[in-house]
């Protein structure tokens, strides 16, 4: 008797019909969507106490020249 084999990896046919496009439309909404999270992020970055060494964020920090005045 042979049966319907099913497996998680997807059996024989474990490529999808249009893996390409979906990877893509993935890759583009993280794309997306991270640097939505980083613009925010970089809005609303405070330092209450200036660093004692330079940190890479304060080049695009918003609020960067306030907090730490000894920037150029």
């Amino acid at each position: 008797m042979w049966g319907i084999v099913w497996t998680p990896s997807g059996g024989w046919w474990p490529t999808p019909v249009a893996w390409k496009r979906n990877t893509a439309i993935c890759a583009f909404s993280i794309c997306i969507l991270s640097s939505m999270v980083f613009k925010v992020s970089a809005e609303k970055e405070r330092r209450p106490i200036a660093p004692y060494k330079h940190i890479p964020s304060q080049r695009w920090c918003t609020h960067a020249k306030e907090d730490d005045p000894s920037l150029p």
